[in-house]
């Protein structure tokens, strides 16, 4: 008996110290699950780590909030009370709160799922052939399965021309890879675990051909540039700008084009006699700022060019420069709201979120995060995101991570990755996509149901949770 209250104990101290006071809130627990301060308490992992226990809230332990549903609009708008409409999407502040504002002029949270779009695995594509009549068939079925569990939006990677001829169509975020590209037709582009590398860490932006063509890069956007149905526009994805960006532009080769421009800005912020090795903290997170305002400023003005309808949510921001405040008000110089993929945080800190916000002057939208769960038989060694026992664990970190974004106030949106899992026998695919439970459907395109249940009681009550939040 000593032995038991000690290890009951142990679970209660852990919950106590990872969870601390819930902001004032006493949890309730009606399925007398193990408990946190705030919460049961889920066991999770990162690809061969040792399981550790995580406090993790849910609307069961939200203690003082009634779920509702509220009327929608065609867009999944909160409909009701209205601001000025604009036929698009933008970006406003209401008493404290960020939002989206949808065409028809309702307060509107953008709640999607990335890589929308049929399967190109083998196991896949056998599957699609024996379940969907035809590719029209397929995006009514997964759009109603979509809609019906409270997603109304699709993340990078979707198949939007496709999504588009279901009745319901979803809000979409097309990514159009204006540096990958630009890149990769030099031969300067790699694909590494989820995202290319370019030379040394060092994006081509000071090329001098990178203007022109992200000017002719962009005219695509000018097909879509009157669709109420876009959200907005990513411009890559997960670009490198790490901390010693300038020691690695420093070092490339002499006729670089980006090792010139790092020398020649060095040289005038160091009173005009080149010094690099007298670099500082100072000199390094300038530069970054530099290199990202760069960016930022020429695919902005291409966008814009040919789109200046829609919202520009930047290259989905990943790595340190979340924390270097000189990148993040670049972003906010250019960026409408500030796509940021979000992984190793169980809990998102809400402080660290309004400092992005505080930052940039802009909101977040958090455009990956996952979890992966044990049952699916499935190897879970590839990809970022947590891994935990089963299904319905993968349900309570969705409530638990989504709580804590509208807890921030500044959070306008999140897009689960992703839609289908990993199909083993793609070998060609991403090598951060080869064996891992990500999806909300199999790669037989079988619905997880106690993933998806979870998601659709918070989905469904996403707008009255603000209210709850704000009401503190």
């Amino acid at each position: 008996m000593k032995k038991l209250l000690t290890a009951n104990a142990i679970v209660l101290l852990l919950g106590l110290l990872c969870l601390g006071a819930g902001r004032g809130q006493t949890a309730t627990n009606p399925k007398n699950e193990p408990m946190g301060a705030n919460g049961v308490l889920v066991k999770a992992w990162r690809k061969t780590g040792k399981p550790k226990a995580y406090p993790t809230r849910t609307l069961d332990h939200l203690a003082g909030f009634q779920p509702r549903s509220v009327p929608l609009d065609k867009y999944g708008g909160w409909a009701g009370r209205k601001v000025e409409a604009t036929g698009f999407f933008h970006v406003r502040k209401l008493a404290g709160r960020w939002w989206l504002i949808d065409p028809e002029g309702h307060r509107f949270l953008h709640v999607g799922v990335v890589s929308v779009g049929v399967g190109r695995g083998p196991q896949m594509k056998k599957a699609f052939a024996a379940k969907f009549s035809s590719p029209q068939d397929w995006a009514e079925k997964t759009m109603r399965l979509l809609r019906e569990h409270g997603f109304h939006g699709t993340g990078a990677w979707s198949d939007d021309e496709l999504t588009a001829t279901a009745s319901q169509r979803p809000v979409t975020t097309p990514n159009w890879n204006f540096m990958s590209t630009y890149a990769g037709t030099l031969g300067k582009a790699r694909q590494v675990a989820g995202h290319k590398a370019y030379p040394n860490d060092c994006i081509l932006v000071f090329d001098p051909g990178f203007e022109a063509f992200a000017f002719e890069h962009a005219r695509k956007l000018a097909a879509t540039a009157a669709d109420p149905y876009l959200l907005g526009h990513y411009s890559d994805n997960e670009l490198p700008f790490p901390r010693d960006l300038l020691d690695k532009a420093l070092q490339l080769p002499a006729d670089d084009w980006t090792r010139k421009a790092a020398e020649k800005w060095l040289a005038r912020r160091q009173g005009g006699k080149l010094a690099p090795d007298k670099l500082t903290l100072a000199d390094r997170e300038a530069w970054r700022g530099h290199v990202a305002e760069r960016y930022f400023d020429l695919c902005a003005r291409a966008i814009r060019k040919f789109d200046p309808n829609h919202l520009y949510l930047g290259p989905r921001l990943y790595g340190s420069e979340k924390s270097s405040q000189a990148v993040l008000a670049a972003a906010g110089r250019h960026l409408d709201a500030i796509a940021i993929n979000v992984y190793g945080v169980w809990t998102p800190d809400v402080e660290g979120f309004q400092r992005w916000t505080e930052w940039s002057g802009r909101p977040v939208i958090v455009t990956e995060w996952y979890a992966k769960g044990a049952d699916s038989g499935m190897g879970n060694l590839t990809g970022a995101g947590w891994t935990v026992p089963t299904q319905a664990d993968r349900g309570r970190f969705y409530q638990n991570f989504t709580l804590g974004l509208l807890e921030t106030k500044c959070c306008v949106g999140w897009h689960w990755f992703k839609y289908y899992d990993n199909d083993p026998t793609d070998t060609k695919t991403d090598p951060s996509n080869r064996d891992s439970n990500k999806g909300i459907v199999n790669v037989r395109y079988e619905p997880y149901e106690p993933l998806l249940a979870a998601m659709k009681q918070l989905n469904r009550t996403v707008y009255p949770l603000t209210e709850f939040f704000d009401r503190e």
